[in-house]
Formats: C-alpha cells, structure tokens, sequence
C-alpha cells in the first residue's frame, strides 16, 4: 500500500493462525497450468501434485522448476517417468517463473479481510479460475525459456 511520505498506511487486519497452501505447475509454452489447494505443505501432498500433474498429459516430459524446500527434496519421493525436477539456486525466486504467477495471487490478496479459512479458500479458487493460458503464457514466457523451447538438437 502506497501512502504519502510520513503517512502510516491503514488497513484491516487480523491474527490467525489457520493455514491453506496452493502448490502450482505453470507452462509458458502453452500456458497450461496445475494448481492443487492442500491443508499441509509436506512431501506427501508434494507426491499427490507430481503424480496429478504427470497424468495431465503422460506423453509429455515435464521439467520442474522448484525452490530448495525440504519437501521438494525428500528421499521418499517417487517421480513419474515424465517428470523431471530442476533445482534454482537458493535465494534466487527471479529465476522462477512461477513465483511471477504467486505475486498476482498476492497481489489480488492484499488488504482484504477474510473471516474465516473458508473464506480464504474461496478466493484462491476465484483467483484460480481467472487464471487463463494467455495469462500463464504472458506472466510466465520469460526470454530465456522461450528461446532454450525454440533451440533444436
């Protein structure tokens, strides 16, 4: 929130300690996108995603991107064979493009007062449901994928 200079900025807020994740797989080659909603964040529900997202198209190698978090990494996960999982280097979100699709989230989220986790839960499925593969595409498409996707062997 922007205010003027020495202006303390005013907004609604509320301390709760209730919790929903939104785990996400976003292409920017055709914009295609997964999103799954989990009332944990471990490698467990990280294994639902991963296997929900290899059946969304099987014929189709799948690479990754994904931050350091412990759950990514657990010795426990089983890859489907069309899934590749790639690691950015810690501290460097601007390498993933995924996080371009979390600041609209986030964006959309600020100052708006929710009730209840319900009520959060709502909204990540409106946000989800305005989510297009142009938008996918135009948030996600950044030049360096875009011209490794057109290199050829």
């Amino acid at each position: 929130m922007l205010t003027a200079n020495g202006i303390k900025p005013v907004a609604v807020s509320q301390q709760v300690f209730e919790y929903t994740w939104l785990l996400g797989a976003f292409s920017p080659i055709d914009g295609k996108h997964l999103l799954m909603e989990t009332d944990n964040c471990n490698s467990d529900f990280f294994q639902i995603f991963i296997n929900d997202l290899s059946m969304t198209d099987i014929d189709e190698l799948m690479l990754v991107l994904l931050d350091n978090a412990s759950f990514h990494k657990a010795k426990k996960l089983q890859l489907p064979d069309n899934i590749a999982l790639i690691y950015i280097p810690p501290y460097s979100p601007e390498l993933n493009p995924a996080e371009k699709i979390w600041l609209r989230f986030k964006r959309a989220f600020t100052n708006k007062p929710f009730k209840t986790i319900g009520e959060v839960s709502n909204f990540l499925t409106e946000q989800t449901c305005l989510l297009s593969e142009v938008a996918v595409i135009s948030t996600c498409a950044f030049e360096w994928i875009m011209a490794w996707n057109n290199w050829t062997v």
